[in-house]
């Protein structure tokens, strides 16, 4: 029998359960996920390779584990994607652009490597935009497989750099998929979307075998349904790795349900949603609502510190140096938007000396974020001052003067601080909204908890497009 549609928007723990009741098999689980990226995927410009024969001999080894009662946790037999700047032997790696569109590694990253040993199965390498968004682009159609579409309205953009596991996960394509973000490429998908999106701490999960923007500001991280679903993630991608010198070897385990506390203190930025889209600010109004149900909340100013700027610097001069060679080929023509073709000049003659001080800066900039953190379990705010963007209409247009009066994404990427985004309403025709979390570095679990207890409290995640 066919595996019913509601399947495609079961958590993994949902997912776990009826695998091991034999209510299908890892094989079955595996072909209906891999009919609805290639039906539906495609349609939303999702899907890069579909890694087909990798998947069913990989779901054939957990239905064998699970007969000789093998099991590899929550994850095994679990169908996944991952963003098209990991590596994973066998397959192209194509950084979602042109000129490297045929690149092939020898190797799995790292990532990769942790989930096949818990039997999760890798079923696609997903869209992204060309060099995770470095270049500067100002547009959907910023990649080689074209604009990434929202599942909730094919017109709306699905969120960038991490656009098609935002469109993946969101449209029930796959349980969970692994992004990247450097500044908002886990947060904007998760939320354009409807999903729950976690930024670890910087150096909490190893990057080897990715693609490298910003050496010192990446983060490999999961977009999934549930919070919940995030922390599993997480459980299995975390830790120390001998080829990555910046994976912490600090241990990392997702609590058992009991474990953690029920009662919070929250910190929200002043006016933060005050010049938000009408729906945004509601939104955010009615989740306080909810979380001082178990949660004191205390309004708080951001430290008048320059953290905008020392992100910019660091990135864009990691960025010219990371991709120098677009230049220098004459590759750089080949990007797919116009911006793309010039960003980068720009960014290569960035003076040395501003890149040094923005590196002597960034620790004052951390020591005042975790000051400002210590009294408090999380920062609370809305994830984005609008839902996703038309795909046809200039974005600084589109989102007019709808913006965070303090926006933490640049002072929590510079510091390499956690994030996580979870669903929170629909606004302006019918698309999510979302709720952000920021917390102390490696203090991933406590804003797992405070989204977990939220979502026992509310139903959006449960929401899925038509």
């Amino acid at each position: 029998m066919p595996l019913p549609t509601a399947t495609a928007f079961l958590s993994v723990r949902e997912l776990g359960t009826k695998l091991r009741a034999q209510e299908f098999s890892a094989v079955q689980l595996t072909e209906f996920f891999l009919e609805r990226l290639d039906r539906i995927g495609r349609e939303l410009n999702a899907i890069v390779t579909l890694t087909r024969d990798l998947a069913l001999a990989q779901a054939q080894q957990a239905d064998a584990d699970f007969a000789a009662r093998t099991d590899r946790g929550p994850l095994h037999g679990i169908p996944y994607g991952v963003k098209d700047l990991l590596a994973l032997k066998g397959y192209p790696t194509s950084w979602g652009a042109k000129p490297f569109a045929k690149q092939e590694f020898d190797t799995d990253a790292t990532v990769v490597s942790k989930l096949h040993k818990v039997g999760a199965i890798p079923c696609a390498k997903l869209a992204m935009v060309e060099i995770a968004g470095g270049l500067g682009y100002r547009q959907a159609n910023a990649s080689f497989t074209g604009p990434g579409l929202n599942p909730w309205d094919k017109k709306r953009w699905s969120g960038g750099s991490s656009t098609g596991p935002g469109s993946a996960v969101g449209g029930g394509l796959v349980p969970f998929a692994i992004g990247s973000e450097t500044w908002g490429s886990i947060m904007t998908p998760a939320a354009f979307c409807g999903v729950a999106g976690l930024r670890p701490t910087y150096g909490r999960v190893s990057r080897h075998g990715a693609m490298a923007l910003s050496w010192t500001m990446d983060k490999l991280g999961p977009l999934c349904r549930t919070a919940e679903d995030c922390g599993i993630v997480l459980n299995a991608i975390a830790g120390p790795d001998p080829l990555d010198p910046s994976a912490v070897a600090r241990p990392y385990r997702f609590p058992e349900p009991g474990e953690t506390p029920q009662r919070f203190k929250l910190a929200m930025l002043k006016n933060v949603a005050q010049e938000t889209q009408p729906e945004v600010r509601a939104n955010f109004e009615a989740s306080l609502a909810v979380l001082k149900t178990f949660a004191t909340i205390e309004e708080i100013e951001l430290p008048s510190l320059p953290f905008t700027e020392t992100a910019s610097v660091i990135l864009s001069s990691e960025a010219a140096a990371a991709f120098e060679d677009l230049i220098t080929t004459g590759d750089i023509w080949e990007m797919t938007a116009p911006e793309d073709h010039w960003g980068l000049h720009s960014q290569m003659v960035i003076p040395a000396k501003d890149y040094i001080n923005a590196l002597r800066i960034r620790p004052k900039l951390q020591r005042a974020m975790d000051d400002l953190l210590k009294p408090f379990d999380a920062i609370i705010s809305p994830t984005l001052a609008t839902v996703a963007y038309p795909n046809d209409v200039d974005w600084p247009e589109y989102r007019g003067k709808a913006r965070l009066v303090s926006d933490i994404g640049g002072p929590a990427n510079v510091c390499g601080l956690p994030g996580l985004s979870v669903p929170n309403g629909f606004g302006e025709g019918g698309l999510p909204t979302g709720l952000q979390f920021v917390g102390r570095a490696f203090d991933e679990n406590r804003l797992l908890a405070i989204a977990q207890r939220y979502q026992q409290l509310t139903d959006w995640h449960r929401q899925h497009p038509r």
